[in-house]
């Protein structure tokens, strides 16, 4: 063990380990990069994270920078859950459900998502923006990236259920955030900490660069890049770094507890699939149906079904037959009453039946499962193999205003096309976002070599679209280098300037969102693609 990892271990409560293999699965995450830790750290409590957070600021003003991730699960698929310093894994410890009321519940970030939503659940309450990953996937990293999922339409992304978190600075300071009066807000400016440091600043940028900042948010129905600084101040002066520290990634601070507003959960819902034989009459199907407010309007291509067919065939058995449809929509409503509920059902059903060739409606939570595993199917990609090719998440996750759907596949399709790649698309049709991942060798420089072309036909498109490159999976070091483009180089400097603002010392995890090129990420391109850190190695303890 180095003298560093030995100095933490004698000063913190939990694990601090330096062996090679415990490393070598710290290294890899759901993206398609390779960064080795050097040193991993299990936090047992809050105090164990503020005393490595405060050893890596010392050693920073020494000249002897070592940064710091946050980690859960590592299921993040833009490499925002790697680093090459100190390693911090929530899961192991750090995974409690501290408080449960009514109405919100106090969280480690350790805490899995599926565990949480059990619990809510046996209260008759949920927190809708689950991700598709959330059998795996921790609260922290759930907040870190500003997540949403199937049911973003109605209810948004997780930003929307952060009332407050408890967040170590990168001096080791501990903070609580909320939203301030414009009389408390003057007052933590006249602290003498880093925190009122930090206010002083922050809320300077804000009002230096307001019509800058409010002209730049992106016209989509979600976005997880970038930096959420229209949240922070409001007209009347109120103050809250909460918005700010959702989707920041830990690279503003190190959050240790989240307090999050939960929704009454309805166990009745109405779920509608529907299959058309084009995409302008799904497209305007989809738009009709947007304005009924439904729980979850999600789409799946003709593409992805033959895929899932073709690799997985017992997957669709029973659920839909041959010829498949061009795209199948599943339309869900989960309004408590009951009598509201089958009234927007009945209206969804009048504007399908003007568009699809066939549709089924049910109530049955039993045939619901069997008709969701449609949409949840896209998870078999996944894990599929084309000889040496695995489906990789580099292009999956744009989202594009209101009335460019079709333009926005169409365009998918043509990329796919050019590259001579095998496409399938799913996703948030009530959202414009869509989910795609080409199948690509990482062992083939050619493939290397054309993934980066693949990445900036997308993101190019996606943007020139006035899209935003990260609609619920957040910039992570993958889409990084196209956040100056998305944003404009003003904001884009408005935003280094928050990351120095709170991380002077550029000790929480750097490369991540701000200052990343794209030479930078061909250095750590894995050479080959799995997903086996989710096979379970849940972090425990190896003195």
């Amino acid at each position: 063990m180095s003298k560093l990892a030995s100095y933490l271990q004698e000063h913190l409560d939990g694990e601090v380990i330096t062996s090679q293999s415990v490393r070598d699965f710290f290294s890899t995450d759901g993206s398609v990069f390779k960064v080795m830790p050097k040193i991993v750290v299990y936090p047992l409590n809050t105090t164990d994270v503020r005393k490595t957070v405060r050893f890596s600021w010392q050693l920073a003003e020494k000249g002897k920078s070592i940064p710091i991730t946050a980690r859960g699960k590592g299921t993040d698929q833009a490499g925002a859950a790697l680093g090459e310093g100190i390693m911090m894994v929530f899961p192991a410890h750090m995974n409690k459900l501290i408080q449960l009321d009514k109405e919100q519940a106090i969280v480690q970030p350790g805490e899995n998502y599926a565990a949480l939503q059990k619990v809510l659940k046996s209260h008759q309450r949920f927190l809708p923006p689950y991700p598709s990953s959330i059998d795996y996937a921790t609260i922290g990293g759930a907040v870190a990236n500003n997540t949403a999922g199937e049911l973003t339409l109605k209810y948004g992304s997780i930003k929307n259920y952060t009332k407050n978190l408890q967040v170590v600075l990168a001096n080791g300071e501990l903070i609580t955030t909320r939203r301030l009066t414009k009389r408390e807000l003057s007052k933590k400016m006249g602290e003498t900490t880093f925190e009122g440091e930090i206010y002083r600043q922050l809320d300077a940028l804000i009002m230096d660069n307001w019509e800058l900042i409010h002209n730049s948010q992106i016209d989509v129905s979600k976005n997880s890049a970038g930096y959420d600084l229209v949240g922070v101040k409001d007209k009347k002066g109120g103050f809250d770094l909460t918005p700010l520290f959702v989707g920041s990634q830990g690279t503003l601070g190190v959050i240790t507890e989240i307090t999050l507003a939960t929704e009454a959960f309805s166990p009745k819902n109405t779920l509608i699939s529907a299959y058309f034989d084009d995409l302008h009459s799904a497209d305007q199907a989809t738009t009709e149906l947007e304005k009924l407010g439904p729980a979850a309007l999600e789409f799946v291509d003709e593409h992805l079904l033959k895929l899932v067919d073709e690799e997985h065939p017992k997957k669709l058995n029973q659920l839909i037959e041959k010829p498949f449809p061009k795209i199948v929509l599943l339309v869900e409503f989960d309004d408590i009453n009951d009598s509201k509920r089958k009234r927007l059902a009945k209206r969804a059903r009048k504007i399908i039946a003007n568009y699809a060739r066939e549709y089924q409606v049910t109530e049955d939570p039993h045939e619901q499962d069997l008709l969701w595993q449609l949409r949840r199917s896209a998870a078999a990609v996944m894990w599929t193999t084309k000889g040496k090719a695995k489906a990789l998440p580099i292009i999956e996750d744009g989202v594009v205003p209101e009335g460019k759907l079709v333009e926005f596949v169409e365009h998918a399709y043509k990329t796919f096309k050019k590259y001579g790649l095998d496409v399938a698309l799913w996703g948030h049709a009530g959202n414009n976002n869509i989910h795609m991942q080409p199948f690509l060798d990482l062992s083939s420089t050619s493939d290397r070599q054309k993934m980066f072309k693949i990445m900036d036909d997308y993101y190019s498109e996606v943007i020139k679209m006035g899209g935003s490159t990260a609609g619920e999976h957040n910039d992570g070091r993958l889409r990084a280098p196209y956040l100056k483009d998305l944003y404009g180089k003003d904001m884009y400097d408005v935003f280094k300037k928050v990351k120095d603002i709170f991380d002077p010392h550029k000790i929480l995890n750097p490369g991540v969102k701000i200052d990343v090129s794209k030479n930078d990420l061909v250095k750590m391109l894995r050479h080959e693609y799995s997903m086996e850190h989710l096979s379970d190695h849940l972090p425990r303890s190896h003195r």
